[in-house]
């Protein structure tokens, strides 16, 4: 049976999922980690994320050839199951959002790539906002652009490094560059596109006018990569032993897209269905049929990777913000999800507003965290539910916003991330909104999606026929606590970001 391979490289990790291409069966995985970073400046050698892959997946490949010997010798068969890694057929690619990877016209790249949440460029995007007004973006782009937009970091080159800008010969998205180490090719897909600050989510198409005024002239349009259909195929694999890959040069890349946009895929989200996605940074987001544009900047109006729309809100604290109080606290993040759920609703009257590496949303990429009402007789368990409330509330703001432009259901919220793992996470998530929590059984829906998409290119149909015939949304069901006073954790909440913003 054909295998495909979906990749998610994200701000910490890359991740290997092998699946069955017919019925999404998971065969194996593998992960590698990437360098780690510290805003305000967050940047990676896209070089490590190449090397990282090649890590996941010969780990990947180490546990599926295991797993299919396994099974062979308790079948008691003289070879191995045909579902061993050895020919992928097809691969995609999803990675973290935004990010600026700049090539010189002969495929090397010319400096480290600026993350998402590197802040650095939040001056120029208050200049950008200033000079063409929030409405605008926000029709142009479905955007208002914010420090994580790629687009004002090529601005923050041109104020700082503007020697590098002759030399650009692409600029790519960190999921276009490891697709163009894959073939060759220049090319991303419109999910991934629509969060530079340059592209038409409305149209599908670039808008080199906006780079020409705000980075400088340029043939701007043939650093740009083509922009592939959801399910067009971006080449044919030509990497360099393309076997340390579990890949021959018969199989198939995908367009990839964005992670956001993989994990849409990854778990068949439906138009006005919500998910939450916790894990370096937080987001909120629904597939909607029609575009979004926000002029307030807290909705980013994203493509999605079927041809639809993926508004979403985005908050640059999540995950991180709980493991940085479990290492204060001297424990586990396990051990801190226990403590915060051995805690009631509220913390005792102690809140954590989680703006510890700055913040998107709200826009204030030069704020720090602060604990509001210490009192001597706190306990751990109360700083540990104020961290994981602290997140949640942050992130439940955000889904006000958006359903404020979107219709979405109000019954349930699917849970997907690293943070989906934790029991706080899932209980608190649940009590807070109100709402159902589906968490959907695997780790890696991002990974998942790149499946999907990959299988899609692989059978030559629509993702949602493959959507249809993978069981993508069996998984784990959390009700909300009704003795829960939501309401007045949330007041308490949005009283002490209040006055966080109020103090600057």
């Amino acid at each position: 049976m054909p295998l495909v391979m979906g990749v998610d490289s994200s701000t910490q990790s890359t991740k290997v999922e092998l699946r069955d291409a017919d019925d999404g069966t998971l065969v194996a995985s593998g992960r590698a980690p990437h360098p780690p970073v510290h805003p305000p400046r967050s940047e990676q050698d896209p070089g490590a994320w190449w090397d990282a892959l090649l890590a996941a997946a010969g780990a990947a490949g180490a546990a599926g050839a295991t797993r299919a010997a396994g099974a062979a010798r308790a079948a008691g068969a003289a070879r191995t199951s045909d579902r061993t890694p050895r020919s992928v057929a097809a691969v995609s690619v999803s990675g973290q959002q935004h990010g600026m990877v700049l090539i010189d016209g002969h495929g090397q790249v010319l400096r480290p790539a600026k993350l998402w949440n590197d802040t650095e460029s939040a001056p120029q995007a208050a200049d950008l906002v200033e000079q063409l007004g929030a409405g605008t973006w926000a029709s142009a782009t479905g955007s208002v652009p914010l420090a994580a937009f790629t687009i004002t970091k090529l601005a923050w080159l041109a104020a700082h490094e503007p020697d590098r800008l002759d030399s650009i010969g692409a600029v790519l998205l960190p999921h276009d560059y490891l697709t163009y180490r894959l073939t060759g090719r220049l090319v991303t897909d419109r999910g991934d596109a629509s969060g530079t600050g340059y592209f038409a989510t409305s149209e599908d198409r670039w808008l080199p006018a906006l780079l020409e005024r705000f980075v400088g002239p340029g043939p701007w349009m043939e650093r740009l990569p083509e922009v592939l259909a959801p399910t067009a195929v971006a080449g044919l694999v030509q990497a360099d032993e393309p076997s340390d890959l579990l890949l021959t040069r018969q199989s198939i890349v995908g367009p990839g897209t964005g992670d956001n946009m993989a994990a849409a895929l990854g778990i068949r989200l439906r138009p006005g269905e919500l998910c939450m996605s916790l894990g370096t940074s937080g987001t909120v987001f629904a597939v909607s049929d029609q575009p979004v544009g926000d002029p307030t900047g807290t909705v980013a109006g994203f493509a999605d990777a079927t041809g639809r729309y993926l508004p979403l809100v985005c908050t640059l604290n999540a995950t991180k913000v709980t493991a940085a109080v479990a290492r204060l606290l001297g424990v586990s993040e396990a051990e801190l999800s226990s403590l915060a759920s051995s805690c009631g609703s509220g913390a005792g009257g102690l809140v954590l507003v989680p703006y510890f590496d700055g913040e998107r949303t709200p826009n204030r990429p030069d704020a720090a965290g602060t604990i509001i009402g210490l009192r001597t007789d706190v306990s751990r368990e109360q700083l540990a539910r104020a961290a994981f409330e602290g997140v949640v509330c942050g992130l439940l703001d955000g889904l006000d916003a958006l359903g404020a432009m979107v219709d979405v259901r109000d019954d349930h919220i699917v849970l997907v991330g690293g943070g989906a793992r934790s029991a706080a996470y899932r209980q608190i998530l649940a009590d807070l909104s109100g709402r159902a929590v589906t968490v959907p059984d695997g780790a890696e829906h991002a990974a998942a999606g790149a499946c999907v998409q990959a299988a899609a290119v692989l059978h030559d149909c629509p993702i949602e026929e493959i959507q249809r015939c993978w069981n993508l949304r069996v998984g784990t069901i959390v009700e909300p606590d009704p003795s829960v006073d939501r309401s007045a954790v949330r007041a308490a909440y949005a009283h002490a970001a209040a006055g966080r913003s109020h103090a600057g």
